[in-house]
Formats: C-alpha cells, structure tokens, sequence
C-alpha cells in the first residue's frame, strides 16, 4: 500500500468517526478559564446614566478613596470639552458627585502619546476608568496595542473596575461591533469582557437583529444586548442587571443547538463562564452525538454510588479495585465549596471520603485539592495520578470538576488509571461527573436537569447520562426529559447509598436501595413507568440495554 493511499484511508478513518461522534466521549471542548474577569466591569447600554450605576462604579474603584480616569475619546468633540474649563468640570463633576475626589481626564488620538510613561502615568495609580460614548472605533484607533491598552488590563488585574456607557461598552468586547444597522460592521475592541460581544441601545434602536447576525458570524461569542440606561456589572464570573431596562443575552443558532435568548431584570444574575461554556458548544460538533460510542468500560473498572451515604461493602469494593489497601488512592475534594481565603481546602486524606477508606483499611490515600489550571497540571498532581490505582470524585456540585478539568492534561491522566486496570468512582456529584452526557452541571442551581454549557461529563461512562439521589428527590421526570430530547443516551438514575459497578458492558447494583435504567433508543417505552429496576444484587448488560438473568 503507497504512502498517498495510507494517508487517504487515515483521513477517512478520521472523518468517519468524526460523523459518528465516536471521538473521545469527553473530548473535544477546550479549556476554559472559569473565574471570568479580572476586577469589574460596568458596561452601560447609552443613555442617561441611573444614578445607582454610577454609585455602583464609583463603590467599585473605591468610595471616597477612588481614583478615576475619564477617557472621553470616542466623542468627536473630545478636544474642545477638554479645552474648555466649564465643560471639563463638567464631566468630571460627574464622577466627583459620585463620592470619588480624585478624577482626572485622559485623551489623545496619537498612538504616540499613548505609549509614553507620561501620559500613561494616571492609569498607573488608577482604581476606576471611565470610557464615553460616541464612536468606538476612535477609542480603538487610538489605544489597541498602546501602553494605555496594557495600563488598563493591568487596573482590573488589581481589583479596580473598568466602566464605559454606549461607545464605551462596545469597546470591552474583543470581537467589536464597530457600526451598521441590521448588518454589523465588526471590528476589534479591548478584550476585556471575554468572549462576548457588546450591543448598545439595545432595545431603544432596535438593534437585535444585528446582535444576532454578530453571533451567527461569531457563535464562540455570547451577545450582550444593553439597553440604554442600564449596565451589565461583571465580577469575576458573575453577571448582574441593573438600571431602568434590560440586558438581554443572545447565543447563536448553531450546530443543531436554536438560537437562544434569556432576559435579565435589573438585580438579576447569571453566571459568565456558564454562558461561554454554551456558546463555545454552538462553535463544535453536535454535542451529544446521534451515535453515541457503546456504554462500557474497555478497561478498569467504575464505581458509580448516588450520595447519601456509603455502604460498607461498596466501600471495601472500591479498595478491592483500587488493588488492595497499600495501593494509592487519589481523592479529589473540590465539588464542595472552595475553601475561604486563607483557610485550610481539605483535611489531609480527602475529608470524610478518605476517612472513610482509611476506615476501612486503605493505607495510602492521597488528597488532591486542585483546582487552578496550573495547580492540576502541576508537578505533584500529575506525579500522583500517574502512580494512582484508584480516583475517588467527591460530592458537591459536578460543574466544578468540570471547570477544574475539562480541556486540561488531567483527561487523560484518569482515563491512564482505567487502562492500567485502576479503578475510577464517586458519588453524588461524583456519579454524574464520571458519565459523557452530565445532568443537573448548571452552576446556579441543581434543578435544571439539561444546563446549556455544562452538559459534558468527563466521559468514563460513554454514551450514558448518570443522576443521584434519584428516587428520594423524586428525579424520575427529569430523566424522561433527557430521554425525549436525547433518546439515544442510555439514562441510569441511582437511588441513595446505592451504586453501580461497571467492568466491560456489565453494570451490578450494590449497596442498600435501587437503580433505574432508561432505554429510549428505539422509542418511547409503551408501558409505564419508564425504566426498568433493578436491585442490589442484580446485573445490567448496558450494551444491550436488558437484565441480566
């Protein structure tokens, strides 16, 4: 066979396997920073400003103490408002009645003078800057690739707040409406709301139309449509309304995903990296695939418990796996709530999780309470996962295993532990995490079942979707909306203080209640109710999707 033959066969290997959605069951979504912005961000849509916004920014870059610059550049009048005394007082006044005493105006249209310590000299002490409106592309023109650029990213690196109102707003989005009507005319902003486009005058002009062509050109982007006299307040990963109107947030129509819409009230929030995470699904394959990869484990084997406690003799099987109580065992802690600064993340073997396998006769049983990109690819943390024979997911909240591992080199080290024959578990959060389709990942709350962006598991369970708690928070209904929508999925709901253990295709409950398996591939069940049960004892061929006798 000739070299341009083999190359041809690879490509259609790739290609047809590609279309099957046969790729990595967890594979295939970047990694995304999930703390969002550096400091703040108030983005106001045009308009009068409320007087709550602009207390709101002034709070902000500090009360009293602030030190705000004022960057009226993308006005065409900017030089004669500066130039004369009355109207310079005038707009600085503005931010002075706002409880700041420092505030001071910054302008030139020369990238020249933009780049010089002297005029970059207040942005060096600034906890607050302010953009007006007018024209976006002025602001661009005159500070993209300045010092003025790098002064800016560097106030938000320190906690202050960067703030802007019509022009000004647009300017945060790196991917920048720069004009046009229906018809965006794109340009490149500041990049310092990140991964998003910014829409002004939202309602007040009409301007949805254009939004929307922006983010079909754009789908990795969430739109920001804000309407005028209202501000997007960013900290970190949590977005906010506030002011007289609405912001209304836009993600493409894009890879078998509608478009999507949601309005946020003034006082209502959302959470940025939730909102990303969804545009960047609309930006990859179909997710979840129609054809799903074949529900089994290849090698090693899971133990997959729905909270609420667990039994002695899942416990001591987990060992078992693991190879015995002088093997290592990895616990990872971090589906709880992230420890307050300065204090201490877990006790030394895990919490109660690594107690409990100490208990029971584990020796060797090792925390790993990272959750930072360069924490988890960090030296200990890879050395630790490379020698583990078994990794235990904590209880807590799945999206957070999800923001700390997605994307980064730590897939692959738990996948390593399946294929030299390792075991993988976990419980509650711990269960749904370890499945390709991931229910209830919404990080505002556990009762959306399907939550746009944070649908992926890490995978180790393809071609299933895992949810705990099942029958004693009455999860039932929530399943057969999975199963509707994505019959292809084979649904497993596992009751408290029970578990599943998968080796190859066979799935054997354990532990003290129940386990329902959901089996919509070839159509809605005629019988109700919906899945079948099995209890602790029994087995489930989950290739076949039937009991095994």
């Amino acid at each position: 066979m000739n070299l341009r033959l083999i190359c041809l066969l690879g490509l259609y290997l790739l290609l047809t396997s590609a279309a099957l959605g046969e790729e990595r069951p967890a594979g295939g979504f970047p990694y995304l920073d999930p703390t969002g912005v550096r400091g703040a961000l108030v983005i106001v849509g045009g308009g009068a400003i409320p007087d709550s916004v602009r207390t709101r920014f002034v709070e902000l870059a500090g009360g009293k103490s602030a030190k705000i610059v004022v960057i009226p550049t993308a006005s065409e009048t900017a030089e004669a408002t500066l130039a004369d005394a009355e109207k310079k007082e005038q707009l600085l006044t503005a931010w002075k009645t706002g409880g700041a005493a420092d505030v001071q105006a910054l302008h030139t249209r020369l990238h020249d003078d933009a780049n010089k310590d002297e005029f970059v000299a207040p942005l060096k002490a600034a906890t607050g800057v302010w953009f007006g409106g007018g024209d976006q592309t002025k602001i661009a023109e005159a500070y993209l690739g300045t010092a003025v650029e790098r002064e800016i990213l560097a106030v938000l690196a320190r906690g202050g707040v960067v703030g802007g109102t019509s022009a000004g707003a647009a300017i945060q989005s790196k991917v920048m409406i720069a004009g046009g009507q229906t018809e965006p005319r794109m340009g490149t902003g500041l990049d310092l709301l990140p991964g998003a486009i910014i829409d002004q005058h939202f309602l007040a002009r009409k301007r949805h139309d254009r939004l929307a062509a922006a983010v079909a050109k754009h789908a990795e982007c969430v739109g920001f449509g804000i309407d005028e006299g209202t501000a997007l307040i960013v900290r970190g990963r949590q977005l906010q309304a506030l002011g007289n109107s609405t912001v209304t947030v836009v993600l493409a129509a894009s890879n078998g995903r509608p478009l999507r819409e949601l309005e946020l009230k003034s006082g209502e929030r959302h959470d940025l990296t939730m909102l990303r995470r969804a545009a960047l699904e609309r930006s990859l394959a179909n997710f979840p695939p129609t054809e799903l990869p074949q529900p089994k484990v290849e090698s090693g084997s899971l133990v997959i418990v729905g909270g609420g406690g667990m039994p002695e003799d899942v416990t001591r099987k987990f060992i078992e796996l693991a190879g015995g109580p002088d093997s290592l065992i990895v616990v990872l802690p971090i589906a709880g709530e992230p420890p307050a600064r300065g204090g201490n993340a877990t006790p030394k073997a895990g919490g109660g999780e690594g107690r409990l396998f100490e208990r029971y006769g584990a020796k060797n049983v090792k925390s790993l309470p990272a959750r930072t990109r360069a924490e988890v690819e960090s030296p200990e943390f890879v050395a630790a996962l490379k020698e583990a024979k078994g990794v235990w997911f904590g209880g807590g909240r799945q999206w957070r295993f999800v923001d700390a591992y997605m994307g980064t080199q730590a897939e692959e080290l738990f996948r390593d532990v399946l294929k030299r024959g390792g075991v993988i578990g976990g419980s509650s959060a711990g269960a749904s995490i370890q499945s390709q389709y991931m229910p209830r990942g919404s990080p505002l709350g556990n009762t959306d079942v399907m939550a746009d962006g944070y649908e992926r598991g890490l995978g180790f369970l393809p071609g299933a979707a895992v949810d705990q708690h099942f029958t004693q928070r009455g999860r039932q209904p929530d399943m057969t909306l999975i199963m509707r929508r994505y019959p292809q999925i084979l649904g497993i709901g596992i009751d408290e203080a029970t578990a599943i253990i998968v080796r190859g295709a066979t799935a054997e409950i354990a532990g003290r209640n129940n386990v329902q398996f959901y089996d919509y591939k070839s159509g809605p069940p005629v019988e109700q109710p919906d899945y079948t049960q099995l209890k602790p004892g029994q087995k489930y061929d989950l290739v076949a999707r039937k009991v095994i006798e």
